[in-house]
């Protein structure tokens, strides 16, 4: 054996006269990869044989084999031990310290896998599965002289799944595993509960499934919803069930972390056994928001059928632990995971205010408020779990009130709660929802309802989960990142997929790649590639990255708007048609100069490849008025995460959204006044102005209290000409505030559109800023 071994490391020695492999993509990109200089290929085909010659590989060699049967049917036979074969897997002794490191090198005797554990080797294999796919020729594979070392960057590599919401069932489980597997992740965060759906048999309370695991009805669209579907929906995992899926993600070295949500995002549970709440008594239709619709029974507690934050909690009573405890005894008889997510966000406050019972414990136990009972609850689960060998990890609002004491704290509220925690020492995984929110829309121009914002793949690539704010010596409290998978808006697998892809892709490199050998210019030319590998294993996948972008902005003279389209593909076309009352032209071209727009028209415009449309086609309609292409300012800012379409004028850009609320057009104002001034470039009669706005309260968008308008002639002295605060609401949430002037002369205006500040109590949102969402001011 000592031969054999020595034997392999000789092979393992990299290649003299070795150039950058830059033919090749590979998904991360790995630390080092190069292709030799000299002639020569090893050929897979029905012939070769795979040897695992090292303890616990077996799983490995099997996974290779299935999968190149199964994809391109060429059965590889596997043996155990023995000489060396075609291709062979073999550990490498801990040369690379880091767990997951792995060599893959290809000569004329083969190609040999050498990984410091068999989590390691796995990884080698899936980069050779990547390797085959671009090197198959009729029913064999030839790769050129090679070889590669590789090892990731964070040891937390992750990704999330709600099945609250939406359930899937195991074949589609298994299926995402195998996604997170093909990427190098090595962790699986499994939401199993939550207001709308209770997903795992507990058999102590076999009510939670029975009840808690289905609801009557789900609403239609966006939050808040324009009806009720009526449909009674639901499912669960049996025991045995998530048994087989824990050892089927085990033998593609993934381990499953399963979140219990605790104390908010608990509905379910309490539809179940209603002493949970802190007020049994009460109907849950008590706290679903007026502008939704419900289906079937209004009585008692039920099952969550919208979206959102509810006021129903956990009642932190004794009661309460002990159920949480007998649960949490039998998820941890399932699940080998040394940790346990218990949630910990969006817990609202309302009804632990209004409590008596938890009142009278916030004295008893000394603490200050609401937040340290919070704090309290989290500590009490976090100190059963702890006595069980296991570590909790929590939604980064268990820092408020004080933080558990060994809790590993997710930090999605962007980086602030990571960093903080990362301070005080604890382990932390960052998630940001403007990066790795991957429910978010990847396109400007919603083909489908998504959660409201937008994160294409090119700022999730962008992502690094080290902040620049940490402090060097802080470094290693980063234990990863994850991206998130929230489907309130995905109802099949295949809404998944198309939401998760390509964006995985991309924050796999984020996670894996060395910082160094990242970059977007490098990744974009491999996304062919992997839209061939989609193809390939028979998975959906978003578009996006392939549609012309438009660009909206101001003429030279504010006389006008300028558009300019762009393809991502040099080789594509951009087409375009330019639709005047009376007239349509069609354009085809790769624009590089804008072209103008002078009055109200339609352009229609797609991407092209070879003949072959590459996206769908998207529709600017312009109603050119008064204030539309001139000078504009803003005395507050936007929210940098709704900063419309080009700032500020994005409100006189001469569009407004048809789609609701997933438009790149919204500026929104968290908490501040929308404060403009438009210079009309000359003195002009005005007769009204509008404000095209959204009002979600859903979502804590809330139409402003009141609109003022205030003209000049000289850009100094205003003054006011009417208020409104009539809100004239039409379809998808959106309306308008519109004040009539009669006869004004003016150059400049100014418009205020005054937010609500906090939201009041009994709204929802209630404490927090209100948010204003504004698109298009309208002057006649």
């Amino acid at each position: 054996m000592m031969k054999i071994y020595a034997c392999l490391l000789a092979l393992a020695i990299t290649l003299a006269n070795s150039l950058s492999a830059q033919n090749y993509s590979i998904v991360p990109e790995p630390v080092s990869f190069t292709v030799s200089k000299t002639a020569g290929s090893f050929t897979v085909n029905s012939s070769t044989k795979i040897n695992n010659m090292g303890s616990g590989l077996e799983h490995s060699a099997n996974f290779l084999a299935a999968y190149v049967q199964k994809l391109y049917g060429t059965k590889l036979d596997t043996i155990r031990g023995g000489n060396i074969a075609d291709i062979t897997l073999y550990n490498l002794f801990n040369k690379e310290p880091r767990a997951g490191a792995y060599e893959l090198q290809v000569n004329s005797k083969g190609i040999f896998i050498g990984g410091d554990d068999a989590e390691g080797v796995f990884h080698g294999v899936q980069t050779l599965l990547q390797l085959l796919a671009q090197n198959k020729k009729d029913a064999a594979f030839a790769l050129p002289f090679m070889t590669i070392r590789d090892y990731p960057r964070f040891a937390y590599r992750s990704m999330h799944l709600d099945e609250g919401r939406h359930f899937f069932g195991m074949d589609f489980v298994k299926k995402y595993i195998d996604y997170l597997a093909m990427h190098k992740m090595n962790y699986f965060h499994w939401h199993l509960t939550e207001d709308q759906g209770w997903r795992i048999e507990i058999k102590k309370y076999p009510r939670l499934t029975e009840v808690g695991g289905f609801r009557n009805g789900t609403i239609i669209g966006r939050y808040p919803g324009t009806g009720n579907d009526n449909l009674r929906y639901g499912g669960f995992y049996t025991q045995d069930q998530i048994r087989e899926i824990v050892k089927y993600a085990e033998s593609r070295h993934i381990t499953i972390i399963p979140e219990i949500e605790l104390p908010g995002h608990a509905s379910a549970a309490i539809a179940a056994y209603p002493e949970l709440s802190c007020f049994p008594e009460e109907a849950t239709y008590k706290y679903f928001p007026k502008e939704s619709v419900w289906a079937g029974d209004t009585t008692g507690k039920q099952v969550i059928q919208g979206w959102g934050v509810y006021d129903d909690v956990f009642v932190p009573s004794e009661n309460t632990f002990k159920f949480l405890e007998d649960v949490f005894d039998e998820v941890l008889a399932l699940f080998p995971s040394k940790y346990i997510h218990i949630g910990g966000d969006e817990s609202p406050k309302t009804n632990w205010k209004r409590s008596a019972f938890c009142q009278q414990l916030i004295k008893e136990k000394g603490l200050k408020d609401e937040h340290e009972l919070q704090s309290y609850f989290i500590q009490r689960v976090e100190k059963f779990l702890n006595a069980k060998g296991r570590t909790i990890i929590g939604w980064d609002e268990i820092l408020e009130g004080g933080l558990a004491p060994n809790a590993v704290v997710m930090s999605w509220r962007g980086e602030e709660g990571g960093i903080a925690a990362a301070k005080e020492n604890h382990k932390v995984i960052m998630t940001p929802g403007n990066y790795v929110y991957l429910d978010h829309s990847q396109t400007r121009n919603e083909d489908s309802v998504t959660f409201s914002a937008y994160t294409p793949i090119e700022e999730t690539y962008s992502y690094d989960p080290l902040p620049a704010e940490l402090p060097a010596d802080k470094h290693s409290y980063i234990w990863g990142a994850q991206g998130n998978v929230w489907t309130e808006y995905m109802k099949n697998p295949s809404k998944v997929e198309y939401m998760i892809f390509p964006r995985l892709s991309a924050l796999s490199e984020v996670l894996w790649s060395p910082k160094e050998k990242r970059s977007w210019d490098a990744f974009e030319k491999k996304i062919p590639f992997l839209i061939d590998l989609y193809k390939l294993i028979g998975t959906n996948y978003s578009k996006a990255y392939f549609e012309t972008a438009a660009t909206v902005e101001p003429s030279a003279n504010h006389d006008g708007l300028l558009v300019k389209l762009e393809s991502p593909l040099a080789e594509a076309i951009s087409i375009y048609t330019h639709e005047i009352p009376g007239t349509t032209t069609i354009h085809r071209s790769n624009y590089k100069q804008a072209f103008k727009i002078n009055g109200s028209s339609k352009v229609t415009y797609w991407t092209e490849l070879d003949g072959n449309p590459m996206s769908s086609k998207v529709t600017l309609d312009f109603s050119v008025n008064k204030a539309t292409g001139k000078k504009i300012s803003l005395a507050n800012a936007p929210s940098k995460s709704y900063p419309g379409q080009g700032g500020a004028f994005g409100l006189v850009n001469g569009l407004r959204s048809a789609k609701g609320m997933n438009s790149v057009e919204w500026l929104g104002f968290n908490g501040d006044d929308l404060d403009a001034t438009i210079d009309l470039g000359k003195i002009t009669t005005i007769s009204s102005v509008e404000l095209h706005i959204l009002e979600s309260p859903g979502s804590w968008i809330y139409a402003p209290q009141n609109l003022e308008l205030l003209v000049s002639k000289d850009g100094k002295n205003f003054k006011s000409v009417g208020t409104t605060q009539t809100f004239d609401k039409k379809e998808l949430s959106m309306g308008s505030m519109t004040i009539n002037t009669g006869k004004q002369q003016a150059r400049y205006i100014r418009l205020k559109a005054r937010n609500q500040g906090v939201i009041a109590d009994g709204k929802a949102g209630a404490g927090h800023k209100a948010w204003l969402f504004a698109d298009e001011i309208i002057v006649r």
